[in-house]
């Protein structure tokens, strides 16, 4: 049960379990209590990001590298959808908090799977504009020219691939990396 961040009942705080038990779709095994029968549903997070296009700056894309990450991988702008917003109005607050763009124009590049991380990611292409500052939460960030972005086959980088097919690029993908 990939993702599971309960051990014990929110409720009443016996030990959760694997425990079967009849739903729509047939039998399905959750973490659920044996004492009072509340569930841990461990349903997918929506996750939002942006191919941010800079329209003032000859139409290349912004990648930006997360200061926790180690390495010097650039990727999307990408976060957690909030309560009570929609994925268009969570997208544009995302953008403008951790590069302080302003969006002109937003598509849907599509909806894609990342089961690793139990998300689902929407993806939007983004005209944006402005000067780029950074959050705390973003190292550097680099500006590529589509025909120079590789892209990465897990997540976002899904969405990537898709943004440059439309846009009449063929897509080139990172190697996986091999166990030394």
């Amino acid at each position: 049960m990939a993702g599971a961040a309960y051990r014990y009942c929110p409720l009443c705080a016996t030990e959760l379990r694997p425990l079967a038990q009849l739903e729509d779709s047939g039998e399905k095994v959750r973490l659920r209590c044996p004492a009072c029968g509340w569930t841990h549903w461990n349903n997918p997070t929506p996750v939002l990001a942006a191919v941010i296009e800079c329209a003032d700056r000859e139409g290349r894309v912004l990648l930006a590298r997360n200061a926790a990450w180690s390495g010097r991988m650039f990727a999307l702008i990408t976060g957690f959808m909030e309560a009570g917003e929609s994925p268009e109005g969570g997208i544009r607050r995302e953008v403008a908090e951790e590069t302080a763009l302003q969006i002109d124009a937003l598509d849907l590049i599509g909806v894609y799977e990342f089961e690793r991380m139990n998300q689902v990611i929407i993806a939007y292409h983004a005209l944006a504009r402005g000067e780029v500052r950074l959050s705390p939460e973003l190292a550097e960030y680099k500006l590529f020219a589509p025909r120079d972005i590789v892209c990465w086959r897990a997540g976002t980088g899904h969405a990537l691939a898709d943004w440059l097919r439309s846009r009449g690029h063929e897509p080139r993908f990172m190697e996986p990396r091999r166990p030394a």
